[in-house]
């Protein structure tokens, strides 16, 4: 089974108005809303791509009542840890030619409920998946991502983590089975500016041999990068299409490489990623499987 966790789930109010006039009363003319959070986005798209997973983490009040209920209905199964206090945020996202985002705070995590987390977690088994992505809520200790990966260090549980800087750098030594850095995440832990591949190859085989089993480098317009279990390096160019959403592309590209390296084909496993963030990139919310399946003829 794979597990995903947000620390922090949202509810994305997304506002669509021709103007944004500070100070003035504005009017939209469309809404969407979304369910989000980077563990989430990755369960979301798992499940357009049939690949089934429990999406754990915090919810509080009506709004975690919404999300919950939210992801239910799209076949998503959920093991939130209900928070007694607060609510979960809302994230208002304004599109008036520029985008502007306005990102709620969420409640506040206590001791208790980090413990019931980690109660939840001591259930994973050898074979599980377990996906970490995103920031850490500021109520969280800020070295929660190697806290888990020690408590679960002794079963064979592959871990994903999609976090930058110190938080990706101190969990290498627990051998996680994929690590997503972009290219410019990979140059900030080195102190380094890299563009061309053979640079980011470098930097990203550095990773790799300080613990992490695959490094999925992603480049934007220029397509992504894995250097594999094995040692080997794959390129994959980037999909045809127009850009319509930034929100959640990595996530979908998560959520396409585990579908695809399920039977150890990492070729094809590069391969659905960069299609599955593509469809997401260009579409108005997270990637639907027709979409993914468009795309992946591309490649």
């Amino acid at each position: 089974m794979v597990y995903t966790v947000t620390f922090n789930p949202a509810i994305d109010y997304v506002v669509h108005t021709a103007e944004m006039r500070l100070g003035e009363v504005n009017r939209s003319s469309s809404e969407e809303m979304y369910f989000g959070g980077k563990g989430i986005n990755v369960s979301i798209v798992l499940n357009e791509l049939g690949t089934p997973s429990i999406a754990l983490g915090f919810t509080a009040g009506f709004t975690g009542e919404a999300i919950e209920n939210g992801i239910k209905a799209m076949g998503i199964k959920s093991d939130f840890v209900r928070l007694k206090t607060g609510n979960s945020r809302i994230n208002v996202k304004i599109k008036a030619g520029e985008e502007t985002e306005l990102n709620g705070q969420g409640p506040h995590i206590d001791d208790e409920a980090l413990e019931a987390l980690f109660v939840k977690l001591d259930k994973l088994s050898d074979g599980d998946t377990l996906v970490l992505a995103g920031s850490i809520p500021s109520s969280l200790p800020s070295d929660i991502y190697e806290r888990i990966m020690q408590r679960l260090s002794d079963r064979k549980i592959r871990t994903v983590v999609d976090a930058t800087n110190d938080l990706l750098l101190n969990v290498l030594k627990y051998k996680p089975f994929l690590i997503k850095p972009n290219n410019h995440e990979l140059g900030e832990m080195f102190g380094v500016t890299l563009s061309e591949d053979e640079e980011i190859e470098r930097y990203a085989r550095k990773l790799k041999d300080m613990g992490a089993i695959n490094v999925l480098i992603s480049m934007a317009g220029d397509g992504a990068m894995l250097i594999d279990e094995n040692g080997k390096c794959h390129r994959c160019g980037v999909c045809k299409g127009k850009v319509r959403n930034s929100v959640g592309a990595g996530d979908s590209m998560v959520a396409g490489f585990l579908t695809g390296a399920q039977n150890g084909d990492y070729e094809y496993a590069l391969k659905l990623g960069t299609a599955a963030g593509g469809a997401t990139a260009f579409s108005d919310g997270l990637a639907v499987k027709t979409k993914i399946e468009e795309l992946l003829a591309q490649l």
